[in-house]
């Protein structure tokens, strides 16, 4: 292929990646919605169905990605992966409670430090450098959270923010996990995650004596969320991520927070109070300003798929 081609091609894979990684954030917004629509499931009841349908649904994904089961590689699971796989099962649960604890916004919000919690992480358990403005937008977002739980004095609307913030901290350790185990392929973890996940909620379920068959109202939205919500999006994201530099998924990521208060204020007329909007705008300005500033440094090539 000549130069000009190359350069073309490049040009089309990275549009394309663009537009999967923003759809990817228009399927996990809806989280809120999914949740809210829920009407009588517990954390577990939901988490156990969801995760279900999304093992099922990333098992078929896998083999069809690479012609092997996904059982073939997590028998070379390290210790990296089990931990990111329980991480990702408490960043799941934190996050369904949080949602139905306090307000979407406040939780989808909330779970955007995801990434600054990744980086200090990282800087504390892999010794990776972060950035000096990386360090001012941790400070910048640690102010626009004490904005948003000022307001929070007790009861379930504290318990779901510190849920939210607990559900961002397990995303985190996912991440970290992720480059620890210097993981070629997301998806296998997540599956992982997902069986654990199974393992656990049924085993909450049967000790609370909490029963297994949920009404087919609350089945069905369950399972739709393993498939659409989580699953389609998290597949976008992995095709998509591949030719998009990381400030730019920083950028895109945003439509998944932004989104999520939007759907239930559509559908179902939540709103939220005037310190979450506040404090929320605090904090997507240092997410925005982290990203943009990276922006000025050179970018990785963007090769073809």
């Amino acid at each position: 292929m000549t130069d000009a081609s190359l350069r073309q091609s490049s040009a089309i894979s990275h549009q394309r990646g663009l537009v999967f990684v923003f759809l990817a954030g228009v399927f996990w917004s809806t989280i809120g919605l999914g949740v809210r629509l829920i009407e009588e499931a517990t954390v577990w009841q939901i988490l156990l169905y969801r995760s279900i349908s999304l093992s099922a649904f990333l098992y078929v994904v896998i083999r069809l990605r690479t012609g092997a089961s996904p059982f073939a590689f997590l028998r070379h699971a390290g210790p990296a992966a089990v931990i990111g796989g329980l991480a990702l099962v408490a960043a799941y649960s934190g996050g369904i409670y949080a949602i139905q604890a306090t307000s979407v916004a406040n939780a989808m919000l909330l779970f955007a430090s995801a990434p600054f919690l990744a980086a200090v992480l990282g800087w504390l358990v892999l010794r990776e450098p972060v950035r000096r403005a990386t360090w001012l937008a941790i400070a910048v977002a640690v102010g626009g959270i004490g904005v948003m739980v000022a307001d929070k004095n007790g009861g379930a609307a504290l318990a779901g923010s510190l849920a939210a913030l607990g559900s961002a901290f397990g995303f985190a350790v996912f991440t970290v996990t992720l480059r620890w185990g210097k993981a070629g392929e997301t998806l296998p973890y997540v599956f992982l995650s997902g069986l654990f996940a199974i393992a656990i909620t049924a085993g909450m379920c049967l000790a609370s004596g909490l029963p297994l068959v949920l009404s087919p109202h609350d089945g069905a939205v369950a399972l739709g969320m393993g498939v659409f919500q989580v699953g389609t999006g998290l597949v976008l994201y992995t095709l998509g991520s591949r030719t998009v530099p990381a400030a730019e998924l920083t950028l895109l990521s945003l439509a998944e927070v932004l989104l999520g208060p939007v759907w239930v204020w559509l559908f179902l007329g939540e709103t939220a109070t005037l310190n979450t909007l506040l404090g929320g705008l605090i904090l997507l300005a240092a997410i925005a300003g982290n990203a943009l500033s990276g922006m000025r440094r050179r970018p990785p090539p963007i090769t073809t798929p």
